[in-house]
């Protein structure tokens, strides 16, 4: 029997494509189904402070896998596991800045579909990847990534 020679995450999907599928699905949603509420001015600009906060915790943790000399591709093979930086606080700051643009976007532009299907993104992000990456990690780093996963959370 042949060993298995993969060595990076068996994700589902890759997770600009999810935000962008439920970006979409936001934006379809509020075309096709009429939510009479208009969102005040101060609504508008969360939503523009949700999407600079998501870019900049994407931003952050991009800094500190080059730091690190390893990838953020999750079909890719990780050289070292990253726990400095925003990866102190959760354990997936990427993917929490992912949620944060979810809502935000669509409440800069006027509807609340975006914050709407947060809830469903965190399900999908947790299955379709994290659970993925989070058991390539568990394989490869062992006793380094349960110490780590048990100080720092999965989300916030």
């Amino acid at each position: 029997m042949m060993e298995d020679t993969v060595d990076h995450a068996d994700v589902k999907i890759h997770p600009p494509v999810l935000l962008a599928i439920h970006l979409a699905a936001a934006y379809a949603a509020k075309w096709a189904i009429f939510i009479p509420l208009v969102l005040p001015g101060a609504i508008r600009n969360l939503g523009f402070v949700l999407v600079v906060a998501g870019l900049l915790l994407g931003a952050a943790a991009f800094v500190e896998f080059y730091k690190a000399h390893t990838t953020l591709n999750p079909h890719g093979s990780v050289r070292k596991l990253v726990t400095s930086g925003a990866y102190r606080f959760t354990r997936n700051p990427i993917y929490l800045g992912f949620v944060l643009m979810l809502a935000g976007f669509p409440l800069f532009s006027g509807t609340i579909w975006g914050a709407l299907l947060v809830p469903v993104m965190i399900v999908n992000m947790n299955s379709l990847v994290i659970q993925h990456e989070e058991a390539y990690l568990q394989k490869k780093f062992g006793e380094e990534y349960t110490r780590y996963r048990s100080s720092v959370r999965r989300w916030f």
